[in-house]
């Protein structure tokens, strides 16, 4: 059984979906969890040593963290629109108060520095179309460097991958300091609609990889609605979207180095795909949400 896959309910608790810590995922900074909140039910988190966003991803919510108030409009769905959200800093106590029932993800950092809260409008979140043909895929841009500065080691974003098409490709990694990349835990949690494309679903599947070059890490699982997967060093992609089943992602970063950076290097092996997208078309199907909605 791999170890760096985890698997629906094999993270949770009594109450909540997933609660991944540093310690528990065996590395130092990156973290994330999942809450389910039913309707009227409010939550106390405790934030700790670590800053997080708070990031719905069904349903609504308000925030209250050091006197101040953040009404959170939400979603429905991830695969619906492009979400507000909040950023929440270290050692708060912070308070979730739903009317309708939420369930809402904490991509969390251990970190030093104690920032402001700060709300996040949907209206500012940048969505960008990346790679084209069947590697066509939705970046949701919300919590990264040159888009979103109020964090001390915290990196996040979404990604959308159209059924049948790849994302995270060519592979990647970020282990080691160097001229194209920096060290950064991640942390890959999945969605993965039903066939109505919208509604996540158990019945539908997508496929992961990660390696490293000497083969100590080799692996390719099958993932589903609700999987984890922790990338601790080596080469990740692609991620592979079932004909039929919209694939989402939730990318958790962070590491040691002083200035938050998403900087990688690519697979030389694989790199020289990239070349081959300006000869090809986008996948309509691409963008898929934006802060008004579904796109197409």
């Amino acid at each position: 059984m791999s170890k760096l896959h985890r698997p629906l309910g094999t993270l949770s608790d009594e109450r909540d979906p997933v609660r991944l810590t540093p310690d528990s995922a065996g590395w130092d900074y990156s973290g994330l969890r999942v809450l389910s909140l039913a309707a009227g039910e409010s939550r106390l988190v405790r934030t700790g040593e670590y800053e997080a966003f708070v990031l719905p991803l069904a349903g609504s919510c308000t925030v209250r963290v050091d006197g101040q108030v953040f009404a959170l409009a939400g979603r429905d769905s991830v695969f619906t629109r492009v979400t507000d959200f909040a950023y929440v800093p270290r050692d708060a106590e912070v308070e979730l108060s739903t009317v309708a029932g939420i369930e809402v993800a904490l991509p969390m950092a251990r970190c030093a520095r104690r920032l402001e809260p700060r709300y996040g409008p949907a209206e500012n979140v940048p969505v960008e179309v990346r790679g084209a043909g069947q590697a066509t895929r939705q970046v949701t841009n919300f919590g990264v460097p040159g888009v979103w500065e109020h964090a001390d080691k915290l990196n996040a974003c979404e990604l959308i991958t159209p059924g049948g098409n790849w994302s995270s490709y060519p592979p990647h990694k970020h282990d080691e300091a160097s001229d194209c990349e920096v060290v950064n835990e991640e942390i890959y949690y999945f969605r993965i609609a039903g066939r109505d494309g919208v509604t996540p679903s158990r019945e539908g599947f997508g496929l992961h990889r990660t390696y490293t070059s000497d083969g100590e890490l080799d692996e390719d699982v099958a993932v589903r609605d609700g999987d984890v997967f922790l990338i601790p060093r080596g080469y990740h992609g692609p991620c592979v979207a079932a004909p039929g089943y919209p694939m989402y992602y939730l990318n958790v970063l962070a590491g040691p180095a002083d200035e938050r950076s998403m900087a990688f290097c690519d697979d030389p092996a694989h790199g020289w795909v990239r070349e081959t997208w300006k000869d090809q078309e986008l996948d309509p199907r691409c963008p898929v949400t934006s802060h008004e909605g579904q796109v197409s």
